[in-house]
């Protein structure tokens, strides 16, 4: 099978691969962009996205995508499903192999694989997500104002989504697997002076417990053996994100996390001709519209980078 050349290779198809790809398309690059596992990203295992710029009422997410998609489709963006197996970025072009037979050769390169949050992996955990089960208290917080969540997590992270909770819900559970944080000395201080946050320690969870309505309490165990239930409306996990950036790290430089970096506020990488958006290179912010941004942001990058390079 012949190599196909392009002149410009999107891999990742969330808000950062498709606003990269609306760019990229409009500048004449005729962008390619590969959809991976997960076409959409991560927004289309969401319900309603309420914070995004331009729907007033609210949006589900798979809904957006789709408008997403079907917007870089518009402007002529080849989008095609398939996972990259293998990646080569020695030297322009660079070689992108897709489902481990098909080689891309590409003049330019944007990686937005995004991030993957971690979660415990109980079974309940998957049965609830979108019901009850979050892991973003940012974007969905919202739908449990005056009500009772938990968040896990004993991080900065996930002091600073008890917080943020803490502010429209009635009660905030943290469930702390040790008997101490992992946060900072000022975080620690901020949530031992928030009334309505109630920390659990040395305690795992068991289960996420609901009905057909969705999450409505957590089965914990103590360090001691000791099993009890707490009575919740929402279940927020704050362990930490994954950046799919595995098959880049050889050649892309990568913090302690796995996030790549990028260049001041732009989205160059340590290897020229490839650039990185989306939450892949974001640990702070993750939200669709930073997402969107870095992804107008990349294709300007590698517009430029192109006239440049001619």
């Amino acid at each position: 099978m012949n190599n196909e050349k392009v002149k410009c290779l999107i891999i990742g198809s969330g808000p950062a691969g498709y606003t990269a790809a609306i760019y990229a398309s409009r500048a004449a690059l005729q962008p390619v962009l590969y959809e991976g596992m997960q076409p959409g990203g991560q927004l289309t295992t969401t319900t309603e996205v309420e914070n995004f710029p331009g729907y007033p009422e609210g949006v589900l997410g798979q809904q957006m995508m789709a408008d997403l998609r079907a917007q870089a489709e518009r402007f002529g963006t080849d989008i095609r499903y398939g996972m990259v197996t293998e990646a080569d970025l020695s030297k322009r072009p660079f070689k992108i192999t897709i489902d481990e037979e098909q080689v891309i050769e590409a003049e330019t390169l944007i990686i937005a694989t995004g991030a993957t949050a971690r979660y415990l992996g109980l079974p309940s955990e998957s049965k609830y997500r979108g019901m009850g089960v979050s892991a973003c208290a940012t974007c969905d917080g919202f739908f449990y104002r005056g009500k009772t969540v938990a968040v896990v997590g004993g991080g900065d992270t996930a002091c600073e989504e008890a917080l943020y909770l803490a502010s429209i819900c009635k009660k905030v559970y943290m469930v702390v697997r040790r008997d101490v944080f992992r946060a900072s000395k000022a975080m620690q201080e901020r949530i031992a002076s928030t009334e309505n946050i109630e920390v659990l320690w040395n305690s795992n969870t068991q289960e996420v417990l609901g009905d057909e309505m969705g999450v409505n309490g957590m089965r914990l165990i103590r360090k001691d053996g000791e099993v009890y239930e707490k009575a919740i409306d929402g279940f927020f996990l704050a362990i930490g994100h994954h950046p799919n950036s595995d098959l880049f790290k050889e050649w892309v430089n990568t913090n302690e996390e796995g996030y790549i970096i990028t260049d001041g506020h732009s989205t160059k990488t340590n290897v020229p001709g490839v650039f990185a958006a989306g939450d892949v290179q974001d640990p702070h912010y993750r939200q669709a519209i930073t997402a969107a941004a870095s992804g107008c942001k990349a294709a300007l990058d590698v517009e430029k980078f192109i006239l440049e390079n001619k």
